[in-house]
């Protein structure tokens, strides 16, 4: 594809920066205190909650909109307050230098809330990198792999699916991203490729090399 026809499309955490060892605990502790206290449930239902909507409808937002009335934003804010986000963003050097060697154009593709996903841009100083940023809210609150965020960044953005590569950690947006006809890129260090995924590379940085297979 010519440069100007290609867009890819990023997600944030655990593709473009490591969330697993301080973020997502943190995250996970938020949410269930907040489940806690808004719903009235002990720290064991808490977590079942939380898991059960992560694992049936990509995040446990939406679950918690569906069936408990949840306003999304005062979700969002409590859930997402780090002491000192700067010591818990891990990146992998030369994400930048990595970035500015794919041609077409980027955009972070994310079910991460804004004013989180601006500031883990920012500390990894990658933002300007992006053409646009899509996240939970921009989504209308339809987070992957709701098939309805994937057609909003599509109109939004004058996009056709072939045009878009999809890098993600979560097999199943990828799933999604397939059906409608997008390339896709597991990130993952996982030895078997499911036939929906279209190249898996082990970190985001092995992207330059493998232009030629997408």
């Amino acid at each position: 594809m010519a440069d100007r026809s290609r867009t890819w499309l990023f997600d944030l955490d655990n593709t473009l920066h490591d969330a697993n060892p301080f973020i997502f605990p943190h995250i996970n502790r938020s949410m269930m205190t907040y489940i806690c206290e808004h719903l009235g449930v002990d720290e064991t239902e808490a977590n079942r909650l939380r898991q059960l909507y992560w694992q049936r409808y990509g995040a446990t937002l939406l679950g918690l909109m569906r069936h408990h009335g949840t306003n999304p934003h005062h979700f969002l804010h409590h859930t997402h307050q780090f002491p000192d986000l700067q010591q818990a963003v891990i990146a992998q050097r030369g994400l930048k230098a990595m970035l500015r060697r794919l041609p077409g154009r980027k955009i972070v593709f994310s079910n991460a809330p804004l004013r989180y996903a601006e500031s883990v841009l920012a500390i990894t100083g990658i933002r300007h990198c992006f053409d646009a940023i899509y996240t939970v809210e921009r989504l209308r609150f339809q987070p992957k792999p709701a098939i309805g965020g994937f057609l909003r960044l599509l109109r939004d953005e004058q996009l056709r699916p072939p045009t878009c590569i999809l890098v993600e950690d979560s097999h199943i947006n990828l799933k999604m991203a397939k059906r409608i006809g997008m390339k896709t890129v597991w990130v993952s260090t996982c030895t078997q490729q499911p036939p929906y995924v279209d190249l898996k590379v082990n970190t985001v940085l092995d992207l330059p090399r493998h232009l030629g297979r997408l």
